[in-house]
């Protein structure tokens, strides 16, 4: 199990270098909206594997506040957008 977590948080580190590039060249706020989504989302990921491979609970409830906040976060940014472009 050490193998395969170990393999996982390389692969979860490789994916949020390569968002964190996305975040900072994105041309425009939607781009840069779905990349930091999707380093919140490889955070949660990261938590998760933590806590397959430790057996330790505690940091769970972490990732459904992690989940609730970028989706809200999306929702907002996607109303500015909106709102931007109607008018």
């Amino acid at each position: 199990m050490i193998i395969v977590t170990n393999v996982a948080f390389v692969m979860l580190g490789v994916a949020a270098v390569l968002t964190l590039l996305r975040l900072f060249r994105g041309p425009s706020l939607a781009d840069r909206m779905v990349a930091l989504d999707t380093l919140l989302f490889i955070g949660a990921a990261a938590i998760g594997t933590y806590v397959t491979r430790t057996g330790n609970t505690v940091f769970a409830p972490v990732i459904v506040v992690i989940a609730l906040v970028a989706f809200v976060g999306t929702v907002v940014v996607a109303r500015a957008i909106e709102e931007e472009s109607a008018g």
